[in-house]
């Protein structure tokens, strides 16, 4: 299942370790490539960077968990560009060593998200929660520290690879709980226009005068884009500055959204818009927009 290469080409990096849910987007997303496990963000997209690995996995937000902390602050400066999105279900399970009984449990160790995510099932165990950095790390160290009074919250994988029981499956509280990874490359691998639905994900800055933003965004507007998101960032700590990242549904080179484009940049400053990438939507938009207009 988990297969190491020299040749940079055919790596794709993430952040965590093996077997956390990273390494399962890998391998849902990009089955024919090998996984390079990282300990950071910026370790995984300087594996990128340096040639050790063609592409990174990054989480940038969760369903439940909102966004992703401080990855939004790496991307602009990393010089890697958008290839691809994928839509991550998180499946959580309860792992233990094989013959632990769940009402016995004394602590149960995970990511801070994950045991967020499950306080149903902490607060029926009475069980002590632990943070991990990640939800891999904490399945391997139950393996390790081997008492059967221990748990992990993590994936399915994790409990392959590291030879643990799966005591209980699907103990997150939410069933939507879905975490949207964008995979990054050096290059930008745009689609051609008209081909397949796109997203084209921009950030930006804008002059520091009234209703900047507002005009800035109002070419989107009168040339019927639609911002899927927009969410603003502060820049070096400063409350009298901000950054902005939008996901726009469009190309750059359809006519639309070209005007749009134009009219966003004459708004900010010299060299402030900064296309991240143009990729193809996922299929888990159209599905998930279908749902929720079916139980609406």
């Amino acid at each position: 299942m988990v297969k190491f290469v020299t040749d940079a080409k055919d790596i794709i990096a993430f952040q965590g370790e093996l077997g956390a849910n990273s390494h399962m987007a890998c391998i849902e997303a990009r089955p024919e490539l090998s996984v390079l496990p990282c300990h950071s963000f910026e370790e995984m997209l300087a594996a990128v960077q340096e040639k050790r690995a063609a592409f990174a996995m990054v989480p940038v937000e969760n369903s439940v968990a909102g966004r992703v902390a401080d990855i939004h602050h790496l991307l602009p400066g990393s010089g890697l560009y958008i290839v691809d999105e994928h839509f991550q279900r998180i499946n959580a399970m309860l792992l233990g060593l094989k013959g632990a009984k769940p009402e016995e449990l004394e602590e149960i160790h995970s990511h801070v998200h994950a045991l967020g995510q499950s306080r149903k099932l902490l607060q029926e165990l009475s069980a002590k929660p632990v943070q991990h950095p990640d939800t891999a790390g904490a399945a391997r160290d139950v393996s390790e520290r081997k008492n059967p009074k221990i748990a992990a919250i993590g994936p399915r994988l994790a409990a392959e690879i590291y030879g643990l029981e799966i005591l209980r499956e699907s103990v997150e509280d939410a069933s939507h709980n879905t975490t949207r990874m964008l995979i990054m490359g050096r290059e930008p691998m745009i689609p051609d226009v008209n081909s397949v639905k796109c997203i084209t994900t921009i950030i930006f800055k804008v002059r520091s005068v009234p209703a900047a933003l507002y005009k800035a965004l109002g070419g989107f507007a009168t040339n019927g884009i639609n911002l899927t998101k927009l969410e603003s960032y502060m820049i070096g700590g400063s409350f009298a500055a901000a950054q902005f990242y939008v996901d726009a549904d469009g190309h750059p080179d359809e006519p639309a959204m070209k005007l749009a484009l134009e009219e966003l940049q004459f708004f900010c400053p010299e060299g402030a818009v900064q296309v991240l990438g143009t990729y193809p939507s996922h299929p888990f938009r159209e599905n998930n927009i279908s749902t929720a207009i079916a139980s609406s």
